[in-house]
């Protein structure tokens, strides 16, 4: 019986093992470059054709006008990522960052005029899932740590103009709101009522031929994404 030589023996398995690690990179390659050029030759609009619409829901738009009515001026913004007005250090993978707070978006900013971000206002479904329970959790961990008050409001729960306005009276002078007397009264902002407003929306909104698809997207879809994007790694 022939004996191989000790170097022969471990050499064979080696160039073996060598071959089929060159043969994995060499498909993982193509599969990447065939991922790329898939992206390279779909075009953004023909590929998903934009349609516009709406970007608050009807609770939303209500809690938008009590928040104008209540805080004369003062900026009220709606629907902004947390990426666009909290900062983070860089140490760290600033995407990774992104993929977990970046892209969640706050309801209803209030700010002074400066643009500055003074209070949160938090819409929250009476029926939220344990998933979304959770991502709001963090987003409010998130703005109060960068010093940002947080305020919830519950759907179908939304407090009158008097009562927002004293409750943001506390809230804005707790954050040292310029131009903010907490001691004088606040005049409401003589505006039609929050239910002929919302009329008008959905009258243009039907004029315009808007479906109920055209709603804005729902924040449990951000969820059902975030889940799936787990699943996948």
């Amino acid at each position: 019986m022939e004996f191989l030589p000790p170097i022969a023996s471990f050499a064979l398995p080696a160039t073996v093992l060598l071959l089929l690690t060159l043969l994995a990179m060499r498909l993982r390659q193509r599969g990447g470059g065939r991922r790329r050029n898939d992206r390279e030759v779909v075009d953004t609009i023909a590929g998903w054709p934009p349609e516009a619409g709406r970007v608050l829901t009807i609770t939303e738009r209500q809690a938008y006008d009590l928040l104008r009515r209540a805080v004369p001026g003062f900026l009220v913004l709606a629907q902004v990522p947390l990426s666009r007005f909290i900062r983070v250090p860089t140490k760290r993978s600033y995407t990774e960052w992104l993929s977990r707070v970046g892209s969640l978006s706050a309801d209803l900013l209030i700010c002074d005029a400066g643009s500055r971000v003074l209070a949160v206002v938090d819409i929250r479904s009476p029926q939220e899932t344990e998933r979304s329970r959770r991502r709001h959790e963090r987003l409010g961990r998130v703005l109060r740590e960068a010093g940002v008050r947080v305020v919830t409001w519950r759907e179908g729960e939304l407090p009158s103009a008097i009562e927002v306005r004293h409750a943001m009276t506390a809230v804005l002078a707790s954050v040292g709101a310029k131009g903010f007397a907490a001691s004088g009264p606040m005049p409401l902002i003589p505006v039609p009522e929050i239910n002929e407003i919302l009329a008008e929306g959905d009258r243009a909104a039907a004029e315009a031929h808007f479906e109920p698809g055209m709603e804005p997207v729902a924040s449990a879809f951000l969820d059902e994404l975030e889940a799936a994007g787990q699943a996948g790694r």
